[in-house]
C-alpha cells in the first residue's frame, strides 16, 4: 500500500517537530532542506534544528508559560522536547541544552524512518500537489520568500533580530567571577557571574553607548522584536535599562558583597568548555565587541568564539492569511509554521511544527480538523496569531494573556491545560 506523501519545507526546530510527527503517523515525508548546500547567515552547519541563537529553551516551570508549553508538547510526544531533556545542561529552573548534541539527537532519529525523504536543495516555489507544511524559519532564501509574498500578495514579511557571542570558559578570571543562580534557583553552580562595581558600570555603559555597530542599512529605521534587542540598542534607553535587565544583580551577592551590575554566562556545551553571555545579542562589530566585553571583571582576556550578529528574519501577516490551524486560508493544503507563522522563540516554533503536522495529517486523510480548545497554550498561540491586528502585527512568545484563562491562579489554569490536552490527545488518536 502507498504511504501518503507530505511535503515539510525547512529541517529546523518546527520542521523537524512537523516530520517527526507525520513519519510516527506512518506518512511518507519529503523534508527539503537547503543547509549546507545554501548557507543563511546565522547558521553554521546543515544539522536538522540547529540551535542559532541562545541554547536556552527558557523556563522549565509550568507556572510560567513557556514552561506550560515545553509539558504540553511532552503531552503530545514530541521530539524536540525528547532530545532537550535527554542534552539537558545545568541552568537553573530553566532548559538548557547542548547544542551540538541536541541536533544530532533530533538529526538520528529522523533518519531512523525508511519512509523519510531528504532533498538538500533550495525550495524555490510553492507548487506541490500535496499537503505542504512550510517551515522555513525566519532566516527564509529571498528566493521562496519571492515566492511567498506572490502566493500571499504581501511584501511586509520581515523583522531584525540579534544573537549573542559564545566565548572559551579557560579564558574567564575566576578570581574576579564566580558561580552562582540567581535567587539561588537551581544548583548554585549553574551561571557564571562578573560581577561591577557602579564605576565599572559606569565606565562599561559609556564605552558602550558610543561603539560602533556593524553597517545594516536601514536598522535604526526597521523593526526589531523586543525579545532579541541588541544590548547597545537596550541601553540606549537609559542608563538604568541594562540593570533591570540582562545586568541585574538581585539575587548574586558574593562572599558578603553586593554588586551594583552582574554579566552572567550560561553553559553551551556539555563540557562547559563554552559560555554564552546571557542577554549580551548585539550587532557592534566585531573588534568592538571585543574591546566591549573586555571591559567586563572577568572577561579582560576572553576568547570570543563566536561573535553576536545580527540578521533579518522573516514572518508572515498571519491574521491576514492563516487560520486557527496554521491552515493558509487561500490554499487548505498549505500550512506555516516556525517563526515565519509569527510565533516567537524555540519552544514556540517547535510546538507550531507539531500542531500544524497534527491539522495536516487530518487533511491528508481528508478528515476535518480536530478543534482543540485555547485553554491549552500550543492552541492560544495558533488562534494568538491568526487573530492579532493585521495592522500591527508583530511575533509572541508564549504568554498567559493570550490563554482563554479559567482562573487567575497560574498553577490552576496549567492543570487545567494539561487535562484538556490529553482528553484532545487521546480523541485525536482514536480518530486517526
Amino acid at each position: 500500500m502507498k504511504r501518503q506523501r507530505i511535503n515539510v519545507i525547512g529541517a529546523g526546530l518546527a520542521g523537524s517537530e512537523a516530520a517527526y510527527q507525520l513519519l510516527k503517523r506512518g506518512f511518507e515525508v519529503h523534508l527539503f532542506e537547503m543547509r549546507s548546500q545554501k548557507m543563511t547567515p546565522a547558521h553554521t552547519s546543515g544539522r536538522f534544528a540547529e540551535l542559532v541563537c541562545s541554547n536556552s529553551l527558557r523556563s522549565d516551570v509550568i507556572t510560567n508559560a513557556v514552561g506550560l508549553l515545553k509539558e504540553e508538547m511532552r503531552i503530545c510526544d514530541s521530539l524536540i522536547m525528547k532530545a532537550a531533556d535527554e542534552t539537558r545542561l545545568p541552568a537553573g529552573s530553566a532548559l538548557a541544552v547542548d547544542r551540538e548534541a541536541f541536533s544530532g539527537k533530533v538529526e538520528h532519529k529522523l533518519m531512523g524512518f525508511e519512509h523519510l525523504v531528504v532533498h538538500r536543495e533550495e525550495v524555490t516555489s510553492l507548487d506541490f500537489e500535496d499537503v505542504t507544511i512550510v517551515a522555513t524559519g525566519p532566516l527564509t532564501s529571498d528566493t521562496l520568500s519571492s515566492a511567498i509574498k506572490k502566493i500571499l500578495n504581501d511584501d511586509d514579511f520581515y523583522f531584525f533580530d540579534a544573537v549573542a557571542p559564545i566565548v572559551e570558559r579557560e579564558s574567564i578570571d575566576f578570581s574576579k567571577a564566580y558561580y552562582k543562580s540567581r535567587y539561588d534557583k537551581g544548583n548554585s553552580q549553574d551561571y557564571i557571574n562578573c560581577p561591577m562595581t557602579k564605576d565599572e558600570f559606569d565606565a562599561f555603559y559609556d564605552a558602550l553607548i558610543l561603539a560602533e555597530t556593524a553597517k545594516l542599512h536601514g536598522f535604526e529605521n526597521e523593526k526589531v522584536f523586543e525579545g532579541c534587542m541588541p544590548f547597545e540598542v537596550m541601553a540606549k534607553r537609559g542608563r538604568k535599562t541594562l540593570l533591570f535587565g540582562p545586568m541585574k544583580p538581585v539575587g548574586l551577592e558574593h562572599e558578603g558583597m553586593k554588586p551594583y551590575a552582574v554579566v552572567q554566562l550560561r553553559q553551551d556545551n556539555v563540557s562547559a568548555s563554552l559560555y554564552n553571555i546571557v542577554g549580551f545579542q548585539t550587532h557592534l562589530t566585531w573588534p568592538e565587541q571585543r574591546r566591549i566585553l573586555q571591559m567586563i571583571p572577568g572577561l579582560e582576556n576572553v576568547k570570543i568564539v563566536r561573535y553576536g550578529v545580527m540578521h533579518r528574519n522573516s514572518f508572515l501577516n498571519s491574521p491576514q492569511h492563516l487560520n486557527e490551524h496554521y491552515q493558509l486560508k487561500s490554499n487548505s493544503k498549505l500550512f506555516f509554521a516556525g517563526q515565519m507563522s509569527g510565533v516567537e522563540g524555540y519552544v514556540e516554533s517547535a510546538a507550531s511544527g507539531l500542531l500544524a503536522a497534527l491539522n495536516a495529517a487530518r487533511v491528508a486523510q481528508d478528515k476535518v480538523i480536530l478543534p482543540l480548545s485555547r485553554q491549552t497554550m500550543i492552541q492560544a498561540m495558533a488562534y494568538y496569531v491568526s487573530h492579532a491586528s493585521k495592522k500591527n502585527f508583530q511575533p509572541m512568545n508564549a504568554n498567559f494573556g493570550i490563554l482563554e484563562s479559567i482562573s487567575k491562579d497560574k498553577q490552576a489554569v496549567a492543570e487545567h491545560a494539561i487535562a484538556t490536552l490529553e482528553e484532545w490527545m487521546d480523541e485525536y488518536e482514536k480518530l486517526s
